[in-house]
């Protein structure tokens, strides 16, 4: 992680805070009291990917940053799984949800991959050094 000072220089949480946007503008206009429901629910569960990549490299530490990057990545799936429930009630089209769905498995990859790279690191954090 050379030339990682702040979260914002992490690519992966460049790209879920496109997600969450993304995720934020097809959703937040949605009237019925259901597809509300389910609108805030994805717009929050979009949104803690980005917040739990930021917060755990915040902690200073990989250990703790390793936990908060599970808890993103499991924010992804759970986003991931209301655009299927979108999808199935009509609140989206197949295209909408094949784009937001790819969206969601390249953070899912992504942040995996982190967490391999951290795991396999010699570097224990910024709070260790």
């Amino acid at each position: 992680m050379d030339g990682i000072r702040r979260f914002e220089d992490l690519l992966i949480w460049q790209k879920g805070r496109e997600f969450s946007k993304e995720i934020h503008t097809v959703f937040r206009y949605k009237k019925e009291f259901d597809e509300r429901a389910l609108s805030n629910q994805i717009i929050r569960s979009s949104s803690s990917v980005m917040d739990n990549i930021a917060e755990g490299f915040e902690r200073g530490g990989n250990k703790e940053f390793l936990q908060y990057l599970w808890i993103a990545k499991a924010s992804a799936g759970e986003s991931r799984s209301q655009l299927y429930r979108a999808l199935d009630f009509g609140i989206i089209e197949e295209t909408e949800f094949l784009k937001l769905r790819t969206k969601a498995e390249f953070l899912s990859v992504g942040i995996y991959k982190l967490i391999v790279q951290i795991k396999n690191s010699e570097f224990k954090g910024q709070k260790f050094s």
